[in-house]
């Protein structure tokens, strides 16, 4: 592979007698993770479904989540034939729910054009919906030892700390060096063992705030540690401002004390999930109610605007408590009947104990302040 300017710039700084894959192996077997779920029967699919969860999620968070979900999804054919509203509902509070509706879409193209096995060609991984190129080596490595590099967000750390890389690892001009080490350094053997233990590393030792460089088996070597600058790698994303929408959502109940969902959109933020029905910010709620769901607006209570935030920008939510006067239809068009409970693909009247598939977590708070349980 040809080196830029910047790569022959960084390799520089590398010791010519630097035995990168053996120190972080020997830490590895007194240190490194060898316990967790999806090391336990192992198996491509098991193995998929936790790098899937681990994105952007820790460790400590994904375990439960992947119990259950093997305990309702032990084997690919599971997955692919179950309804998405099941797949949302054990996925509902990881967030990023584009990454389950990723992995169903995955189980079914797997199941219709890999006869439900887990291909084993990093191209027909990759080809795969959700699926990024350290993502398709972690899979392929970690399963079946095949030899690939990964570069998720602790490996990133651990190389722009060893090599001191200046910049945000977002930028490609950075991304193509520490790719460039990362599949240098993998070794040939133990590829499984490597790729887990540097990400243990980052993880455990080379953490974002006080890395514990007292116990890091690359200390001798890492260039971010000689300068005492550890903190200061990876560069930071640069800042922007994020902005903030602005939106109102009905908890609009019944004589029954059930409350009406709607589904959302199957793309964009919370795409397929049953959500609170939203009114725009500025619109009259009485009259949108009779306007879009025939209901005369008894009694309507505020509570206070409730933030919730994505990556790319703050919601500020407005709920409104509603009490129907009356109502009618027949669940056509934009008409609910109100004593019909979960049913209609687009209005379900929820009554809290039926399983309605993934729901939005400010939704799942409000719906439990409405209810007067704890979340």
């Amino acid at each position: 592979m040809g080196c830029s300017a910047g790569i022959k710039q960084v390799l520089k700084k590398v010791p010519k007698n630097l035995s990168f894959s053996r120190s972080v192996l020997t830490w590895f077997d007194k240190h490194g993770r060898k316990h967790l779920p999806w090391q336990q029967d192992r198996s491509s699919y098991r193995v998929w479904i936790s790098e899937i969860m681990l994105q952007q999620t820790q460790v400590a968070t994904v375990i439960p989540y992947f119990e259950a979900f093997m305990a309702r999804f032990p084997q690919l054919y599971d997955l692919a034939d179950a309804p998405l509203d099941d797949v949302l509902a054990r996925w509902s509070g990881l967030g990023y729910y584009a990454r389950a509706r990723n992995l169903h879409k995955a189980a079914q193209t797997i199941r219709d054009q890999h006869d439900g096995i887990f291909p084993e060609n990093l191209a027909d991984v990759l080809a795969l919906p959700g699926i990024g190129r350290s993502t398709a080596g972690a899979i392929l490595s970690l399963a079946l030892n095949q030899h690939h590099a990964i570069l998720d967000g602790n490996v990133k750390r651990v190389l722009a700390r060893v090599f001191a890389i200046d910049g945000w690892p977002g930028k490609s001009s950075v991304a193509e060096l520490l790719w460039h080490h990362t599949e240098r350094l993998t070794p040939k053997k133990r590829v499984a063992d490597f790729n887990q233990a540097m990400m243990d590393l980052g993880a455990g030792v080379c953490t974002r705030s006080r890395p514990r460089c007292e116990v890091c088996p690359l200390q001798q070597n890492c260039a971010a540690l000689a300068e005492q600058r550890q903190t200061d790698y990876p560069g930071k994303k640069p800042k922007k401002i994020i902005p903030v929408r602005e939106t109102q959502m009905l908890l609009l109940s019944n004589a029954n004390n059930d409350v009406l969902l709607q589904r959302r959109s199957p793309t964009g933020i919370w795409g397929g999930l049953l959500s609170l029905p939203e009114v725009p910010v500025g619109n009259d709620v009485s009259q949108w109610c009779e306007n879009h769901l025939g209901f005369a607006v008894k009694e309507q209570n505020r509570w206070p605007v409730m933030r919730h935030t994505f990556s790319h920008f703050h919601l500020d939510i407005s709920p409104v408590l509603i009490v129907q006067a009356n109502a009618a239809g027949n669940m056509t068009g934009n008409n609910v009947h109100t004593m019909s409970v979960m049913e209609g693909p687009e209005w379900v009247w929820y009554k809290g104990c039926a399983d309605v598939g993934g729901l939005p977590a400010p939704v799942v708070r409000l719906l439990a302040k409405m209810k007067g349980t704890p979340v």
